[in-house]
């Protein structure tokens, strides 16, 4: 308001200026006046009180004053104005307006009493606009999606794959469309459906497709939106949430990311007056206590199902839930025809190449490809996105992008050179082991080089032999350091730590130890407090984790052995393989198997 007034004074104080700039006229006497009507120069006189305006013939304007009390004529004539000139000239006479008189008088005094009084009427109302404020901190934060609003609508032919979950949603569908067909026969519709998979798996976007279809309203929000550092705040907004779906009824509220609030009670420090608990008590009693409503149902999605209180879980609340698993190369192919829909592509793209490599992708990862195929397009003045861009936006969504400033040495782009053709000449030597798309000692991400090896079809199950041959490939670059070099560098770091976590897998978690046998042996966690294990008890006694330990190093030992043995026996591909990444930092899929095959 401030900055608003002194912008104003400033504009009428410019204004001001050039108004009396380009309006000045010249001031003249009346003996000037007098003498310039008797040579026949004053073609018209305009009076206003006092004031008198001139035209001469020539179009010149001038000003004069005369006596407030006497005639101009009468004036004019006591000057010895000559009474035949004078008939010749024009003379106007116009009455000062009774609001300019009025405005010159009262405006200076009444000016700033009024803008006292804005001054004060504005800071009222920004007071009162602050306790109106905390009355509402309370109410519900949900955003509604009208039904009506079909620019954010989504339906399920916008959702590719999950086929499962899709049949469950559309019993809802129905019930929400045709709720008397299930009432006829007694039937009762679940009053909550949670949505669990991974992150990035389509699980608010099936809610939507949902909300879509039925044509109902929409009122969607984060769970952590309950929670503010006011007591009693969450539970407000819980009970405001729900009163209004039931003024909306049919309608959908969707919680996005349930742990926040629903974590399993009494786990943390806090007692029953915690906040969180609170919130989560006010939810379960909305949805199934004594006044309930049947037209009002509830959808959430979480990537933690394993947290949540056992009562959010039992009928009548989430009585069911929808798995959603990560897309298989049918399901990669269709998200990729719908996210590439608004783009233009080259006649020569194939969708299922880019969906064959693109296995464990989730919806969003492949959102996020053809998104960033499309900034490597437009970003070399391309108008359409062709293969390439995918293909190359593939390794970008894996491993980060492209860190061409960062050049190494000369030795060490030969370690990194053996390094990954170590990884790559033990991948090719193992019968189980996916094949190789690419080797490269081009730095992307964290990672200095890269061999990109991915799966022919999706796999579900893994055997023993597959695990053991992922050690042998971690090792590979290890043992190619070691044999050629002589040396060992910190370049394995990453592959020696995915390697010891598989290997511990291999013994505690999938019972794949001859010595351990079939026994799960994780930890137990005991305390949870603020989302973060504090305190957990080892359920095995210390010779069981001294024989654990051994039987890592021996999955280790073996699998550096096995990778060993393999670059020993093929030394001289080793070094043809590192000779042409030294020379072109890149190898393809199909120069790669000509080189390897015997």
């Amino acid at each position: 308001f401030l900055w608003a007034l002194v912008i104003l004074m400033l504009l009428s104080a410019v204004y001001s200026m050039l108004a009396g700039q380009f309006g000045s006229k010249k001031e003249i006497t009346l003996s000037d006046l007098v003498a310039k009507i008797n040579a026949g120069e004053v073609g018209e006189i305009k009076v206003v009180d006092s004031s008198l305006t001139v035209k001469l013939k020539n179009g010149e304007e001038l000003n004069a004053e005369k006596e407030l009390e006497a005639g101009l004529t009468e004036t004019l004539r006591n000057y010895g104005v000559d009474p035949e000139k004078l008939k010749t000239v024009n003379i106007k006479v116009e009455n000062k307006s009774g609001w300019n008189f009025l405005l010159g008088i009262v405006l200076p005094i009444l000016g700033p009493v009024l803008l006292i009084a804005f001054f004060i009427w504005f800071s009222a109302r920004q007071v009162q606009r602050g306790s109106m404020q905390a009355f509402s901190f309370g109410q519900s934060r949900a955003r509604l999606i009208n039904p009506d609003n079909k620019k954010e609508q989504v339906t399920f032919k916008d959702v590719a794959g999950v086929k499962e979950a899709k049949e469950e949603l559309k019993e809802v569908v129905d019930f929400l469309k045709n709720p008397k067909k299930f009432l006829d026969i007694g039937a009762k519709i679940p009053k909550g459906v949670l949505l669990i998979g991974v992150p990035g798996s389509g699980k608010t976007l099936l809610a939507r497709a949902v909300a879509g279809e039925s044509s109902v309203p929409f009122f969607h929000m984060s769970a952590s939106e309950f929670i503010e550092m006011f007591v009693g705040v969450g539970a407000s907004r819980v009970r405001d949430t729900f009163r209004l779906a039931k003024k909306s009824a049919p309608a959908i509220i969707f919680i996005d990311e349930l742990d926040a609030v629903g974590r399993i009670r009494g786990a943390g420090i806090g007692g029953g007056h915690d906040e969180r608990e609170q919130t989560l008590n006010q939810l379960l009693v909305e949805m199934d206590g004594m006044e309930t409503s049947d037209k009002v149902l509830v959808f959430s999605a979480t990537n933690r199902p394993d947290v949540l209180d056992p009562a959010l879980l039992r009928p009548g609340r989430f009585d069911r839930r929808v798995i959603l698993d990560l897309p298989d190369i049918n399901d990669r192919e269709e998200i990729l025809k719908i996210h590439t829909r608004n783009k233009p592509l080259v006649a020569e793209v194939n969708l299922r190449a880019v969906a064959e490599r693109t296995p464990g992708f989730s919806g969003a990862d492949l959102a996020n490809l053809v998104n960033e195929a499309a900034i490597l397009a437009a970003r070399q003045d391309r108008k359409e996105v062709g293969q390439g861009d995918l293909l190359t936006s593939i390794e970008k969504v894996i491993l980060g992008p492209e860190r061409k400033s960062h050049i190494l040495t000369t030795d060490e782009k030969k370690i990194a050179a053996y390094h990954e053709a170590g990884h790559a000449l033990v991948t090719a030597s193992r019968p189980k082991a996916d094949p190789v798309h690419k080797v490269s000692i081009v730095s992307r991400g964290r990672a200095a080089g890269y061999t990109l090896k991915l799966p022919i079809e999706d796999r579900h199950l893994f055997s023993r032999s597959h695990f053991l041959t992922e050690l042998a490939v971690a090792m590979g670059g290890y043992a190619a350091e070691e044999l050629v070099f002589n040396e060992l560098t910190t370049g394995a770091s990453d592959d020696l730590k995915k390697a010891t976590d598989l290997a511990r897998s291999l013994v505690t978690r999938f019972g794949m130890s001859e010595k351990i046998g079939p026994i799960a042996l994780g930890d137990k966690e005991e305390l949870v407090f603020l989302g973060r294990e504090i305190a957990s008890a080892r359920s095995y006694s210390e010779e069981t984790a001294r024989i654990i330990d051994q039987e890592v190093k021996k999955l280790l030992d073996n699998a550096l052995k096995q990778a060993k043995e393999i670059l020993t026996d093929r030394r001289e591909k080793l070094d043809e393989i590192a000779k042409v990444l030294i020379e072109k930092e890149t190898i393809e899929r199909e120069e790669f198997e000509k080189m390897v095959k015997e």
